[in-house]
């Protein structure tokens, strides 16, 4: 009788091995796949913020590139350029120069949609303008949230730095 018992033993065995290998329960793998989703998700938010604030600043830095252009530019030829027909830059996305001079290269656009950012000259003052994304970044334009046009925007500069 002890001797059947051991072979039992023997042949029950490995599969009382098998049953006892470690593994993962379901609750554990719930878990697991849990924090890696938050984890995902926190940092795809962060990441989103990121380029929404770094496409911002790029918007900051060309608008006070033009306007130090036009300062220069009006420093040389007496006068800021005036607005041409419609919204925008009266030298488009060439240069800004003035025939000899060239203060600018190349106009900057929006780095999301390349779109001219605004300006308005008016009586011996301008506005440059555009709308950024996170708006609590930003100061108020005059007018509300059009810079006193139809233009969007929420970010103003003018001769003597924001508006």
């Amino acid at each position: 009788m002890l001797q059947l018992i051991n072979r039992l033993k023997q042949k029950m065995l490995p599969c009382y091995l098998v049953t006892l290998l470690p593994g993962f329960t379901l609750v554990e793998i719930l878990v697991v796949a849990t924090i890696i989703s938050l984890l995902a998700g926190t940092g795809l938010v962060s990441y989103s913020s990121f380029v929404k604030n770094s496409r911002d600043a790029r918007r900051k830095a060309d608008l006070e590139q033009i306007r130090a252009a036009l300062e220069m530019y009006r420093s040389n030829v007496g006068a800021y350029p005036t607005t041409a027909p419609g919204q925008g830059l009266p030298f488009g996305t060439g240069s800004l120069g003035d025939g000899t001079n060239t203060y600018l290269q190349k106009i900057p656009q929006d780095p999301k949609s390349n779109k001219n950012y605004y300006y308005l000259y008016s009586a011996g003052d301008y506005t440059l303008a555009s709308q950024l994304e996170n708006s609590s970044s930003c100061n108020s334009a005059p007018g509300g949230d059009s810079c006193g046009t139809d233009y969007p925007c929420n970010y103003c500069l003018g001769p003597y730095g924001q508006k």
